[in-house]
């Protein structure tokens, strides 16, 4: 039987393992989902692919599965790292699920100049990544950071990495991209002010820093985190 649900835990996974249910995951799969003993489901947590697991025993607060066979290897993302500048509540959210799906590594929340948000909910945010996963067809939970000042992540930056920011003043991505060349890299969508020029000063000052434009419209932060990501991933990603 195929499998209808994909959920993420916690525990091992492999052929024989058994898996106990917490008390909200037994509610989903047998109060919610209606499922029962014998049917399948897919399992995941990051590190071990994805496998079909049978229910063993299915209640309203508790349950066991026991894993049958990998269906998919893990499959990890690029070595790209996604900066932000959180905004709105929804739209935060929004930001996080999209660029879990579209395959940053790693998802950190930064303070910039003309950020208007000053907390992030990272547990909230951790949860949409991994719902992301699960919906997706992903094997692999990006971590979401807590949130940084700018100039810190600056102060304290890897210059191996590269680093892609998208400044709304320029023109042209591919020339930019093609010429740094792959190896690990990060991507920075700044507030929807855009970056302070004190901010720009500093970025173009650095040598792993590479000032790219994302068309001639100026996008609202959530719709830049999606095309910053496409484009990266077109051209040096696993796409």
């Amino acid at each position: 039987m195929a499998s209808k649900v994909r959920l993420y835990v916690e525990q091992a996974l492999g052929e024989g393992q058994t898996v106990s249910l917490e008390k909200e995951q037994a509610h989903y799969l047998f109060g919610v989902m209606r499922l029962t003993e014998g049917t399948v489901v897919s399992l995941f947590n990051g590190r071990d692919g994805e496998w079909d697991a049978e229910v063993a025993q299915a209640g309203k607060k508790a349950g066991t599965l026991v894993c049958v066979a990998q269906t998919k290897p893990l499959q990890m993302p690029p070595d790209l790292w996604f900066y932000f500048a959180p905004i709105k509540k929804d739209r935060t959210d929004f930001i996080v699920e999209k660029a879990a799906e579209m395959g940053a590594a790693r998802i950190i929340p930064v303070q910039t100049d003309f950020t208007n948000s000053g907390r992030v909910n990272v547990e909230r945010l951790q949860a949409h990544a991994l719902e992301a996963a699960e919906q997706c067809g992903g094997t692999y939970v990006p971590e979401v950071g807590e949130m940084e000042k700018l100039a810190k992540v600056l102060d304290h930056w890897d210059e191996s990495r590269q680093l892609m920011f998208c400044d709304e003043a320029l023109v042209g991505a591919q020339e930019v991209l093609m010429g740094a060349g792959k190896g690990p890299w990060a991507i920075l969508i700044g507030p929807e002010g855009g970056f302070s020029e004190a901010e720009r000063v500093r970025l173009k000052s650095k040598p792993y820093a590479h000032s790219v434009s994302l068309g001639p419209r100026i996008l609202r932060a959530d719709t830049a985190a999606v095309a910053a990501l496409t484009v990266w991933q077109q051209l040096l990603g696993d796409w």
